[in-house]
């Protein structure tokens, strides 16, 4: 699936050739669930166990040069959120939330990056995990790794993996997503209870385009540590703006809103699955893949996505950078909403959207499902702004 400008900076926004690589592999004990699942590790056989691993990505290279900006080590503080919310909240998307296990790991190249801002990280992670429990999910650190491998890192790489076990009952497949599913779509922007400050949407994917579509030659001039040196110059840095410069139509700086630390919406998940858990057949994290996520999931469906939000500021100005089409800002970017509900009624949609308005967070009906022929391949429809986008899966 082409998406020419992400993959010309050496990043696949569909991880076709991963894909390839694992289809054979055990699809474990809730084929199509969208976090594999596995036999119960203390044995029980009501229970499963999921153990998942992902990081902020390349976002860490973002916090190092508003760091060499400012001289401000904080930045380095929101990675610990973007690593450990790229893992909870896949792994609420299968109902797994209570009880979780993390571990983390660090990759830098010492040279650049010094126990001050190790220090951070840690402290970023103490913070989220304090706050988290305020909210009642409760998480146990277990420890890491630091690793000083300045060989293979030109800056930091900051990763997490989170060991959780759930009731075989009370799993969430995504494989049941079916016909006649409305799509409920929670913001990724705004400014939720229990977050500091407002929150431009960015997540912790798409990152490597929107800092090169974005930033400005300035930092191919001076930091050419930031990033790979297999990108074609005339891909990197090719916008126009500095980190302090404000974004526009925004309260934030163009830094500041690449950094918005991930968002989590454990609080809202766990709500929901309190009151509306017979009402669900899946819930999806756009996270790799964007608005195009959903297509993985579920058997012979087309999705519908036509009442999307309006692109929140970050957003806008990526795509008004003029070098990435439509099609691909929503396979690259969750471009205003980064977590859907799949409910089998617009009564359980209602609810839902009222509980995510409990915590100041906007959502909305943004599509449903339909038929497609047996054994076709899934297809999602995207319609937005007079246009239509057809992604095939």
């Amino acid at each position: 699936m082409g998406a020419e400008s992400y993959l010309s900076r050496g990043v696949s926004p569909t991880k076709d050739e991963v894909k390839a690589a694992v289809k054979n592999q055990d699809k474990g004990v809730f084929p199509g669930a969208f976090a594999k699942l596995i036999p119960d590790i203390a044995g029980d056989p009501e229970y499963c166990t999921a153990i998942h691993a992902d990081g902020a990505g390349t976002k860490s290279s973002v916090a190092y040069l508003m760091f060499k900006e400012t001289g401000n080590y904080d930045w380095f503080k929101g990675l610990a959120q973007d690593s450990l919310v790229m893992n909870t909240d896949d792994l609420a998307c299968v109902g797994a939330y209570k009880n979780l296990s993390l571990s983390n790991t660090i990759g830098r190249n010492a040279h650049r990056v010094d126990g001050k801002a190790i220090a951070k990280i840690i402290e970023g992670y103490d913070e989220m995990v304090s706050k988290l429990s305020d909210l009642g999910i409760n998480i146990t650190m277990c420890g890491g790794e630091t690793a000083d491998v300045g060989d293979l890192v030109q800056t930091l790489i900051v990763d997490s993996t989170i060991v959780a076990r759930a009731k075989r009952e009370d799993i969430i497949n995504a494989a049941n997503i079916q016909p006649g599913d409305v799509i409920v779509g929670l913001a990724s922007f705004g400014q939720a209870t229990y977050e500091n400050s407002y929150n431009s949407g960015m997540s912790s994917n798409g990152l490597t385009a929107a800092r090169h579509l974005l930033l400005s030659k300035y930092y191919y001039e001076n930091f050419k540590e930031s990033f790979s040196s297999t990108i074609s110059e005339d891909k990197v840095y090719c916008g126009k703006y500095r980190l302090t410069d404000k974004l526009p139509g925004s309260e934030q700086t163009v830094g500041e809103a690449i950094l918005s630390p991930t968002r989590t919406y454990l609080p809202v998940i766990a709500k929901v699955l309190d009151n509306y858990r017979g009402n669900i057949n899946g819930i999806i994290h756009c996270t790799g893949g964007g608005q195009g996520k959903c297509g993985d999931f579920g058997k012979n469906v087309r999705y519908i996505k036509d009442n999307l939000f309006e692109f929140p500021p970050l957003f806008k100005a990526i795509y008004e950078s003029g070098d990435i089409p439509m099609k691909e800002m929503f396979q690259v970017f969750n471009c205003g909403h980064r977590l859907e509900f799949y409910c089998n009624s617009e009564e359980a949609a209602a609810g839902i959207i009222a509980i995510a308005d409990s915590f100041n967070i906007d959502a909305k009906i943004v599509g449903h499902v339909e038929a497609l022929p047996e054994g076709s391949s899934n297809e999602v429809i995207i319609r937005h702004g007079g246009e239509e986008f057809v992604y095939n899966y």
